[in-house]
């Protein structure tokens, strides 16, 4: 369903003991949180572990939850890597799964130039005919696409419909919105920037946080885009501890701590990823009481 709304929630992955992925587990997460204020699904992104999952993983998971929730919400599916060919040809077959649209990450470790940064994307978009979502996390990746590349791409390319700004740079963020089409999508990958990317004309959150306060983060989302400035600004305040509070080490050990304690299927993690520190456990424990999320 092709409706580019407020929250899409990047999930977690939920996997057995054993280390396979727990297919039916993810179908329940994704259903949860299409009750719980996301309208969208982003799967295999960075906070499910995408990195450490085969393609075959990553078709299954993309076929399963399209089916279960793709009437409802879009579904989006993490295709990106290091390769430009490697992600052409995972493209092709994530077309086949139903899901609704592309993340394409900016390479990393290769840290290509502007123009190969350009090349990536234009390989991508011209080999599928699914809209495709940008990924520019320059932190993850050790480079970046500049928003004029960006602007460049969304201009040359019609399926190219987003960014995920997830760079902490809202010049980039202002600069995108001003010099793209009006349906040109402009998404928060912090949640914590939300607000302030809206304000400079952004679309909505590709969000994290949403795993624990999803209907808090659409709602003040629905109020900003209603007007209702200081009520947007209040909820903003109110859950600033919970947006940076998940991030208190690296991502997505925070929020799929948060997810068992919530009794949702999160499962354990994958190497290079490991369990929470018993301190950190104890913090998110508090943050969560003190949100009045647990």
């Amino acid at each position: 369903m092709l409706t580019f709304g407020n929250v899409i929630t990047a999930m977690i992955t939920p996997f057995h003991d054993d280390g396979s992925v727990n297919y039916e587990g993810a179908v329940d997460l994704a259903k949860h949180y299409v009750r719980h204020g996301s309208d969208g699904i982003l799967i295999a992104g960075t906070t499910g572990e995408g990195a450490t999952m085969t393609v075959a993983e990553k078709l299954r998971l993309f076929r399963d939850i399209s089916a279960a929730v793709g009437d409802e919400v879009l579904v989006m599916g993490n295709v990106g890597s290091n390769d430009t060919a490697a992600t052409v040809a995972f493209a092709k077959e994530a077309e086949k799964t139903g899901v609704d649209c592309l993340l394409v990450i900016v390479p990393y470790y290769n840290k290509p130039n502007q123009d190969g940064c350009y090349a990536h994307f234009a390989a991508v978009a011209k080999a599928t005919d699914k809209p495709i979502i940008i990924y520019n996390v320059p932190g993850r990746t050790g480079g970046k696409i500049l928003p004029e590349t960006v602007v460049r791409l969304a201009h040359d390319f019609p399926n190219i419909i987003g960014v995920k700004e997830a760079s902490g740079d809202l010049d980039a963020a202002t600069i995108i919105a001003r010099d793209t089409a009006d349906n040109f999508n402009v998404y928060s990958g912090d949640d914590s920037l939300t607000l302030p990317i809206l304000s400079v004309g952004g679309t909505g959150v590709i969000s994290v946080a949403s795993h624990i306060i999803g209907p808090q983060m659409n709602e003040m989302i629905r109020a900003y885009k209603a007007g209702d400035i200081g009520k947007a600004a209040a909820m903003h305040q109110k859950y600033l501890a919970v947006m940076t509070g998940i991030f208190c080490t690296v991502n997505p050990t925070p929020i799929k701590t948060c997810c068992r304690m919530l009794g949702l299927p999160a499962g354990p993690f994958r190497l290079p990823m490991v369990d929470a520190s018993p301190e950190v456990a104890s913090f998110l424990k508090k943050m969560m009481e003190d949100a009045e999320i647990l």
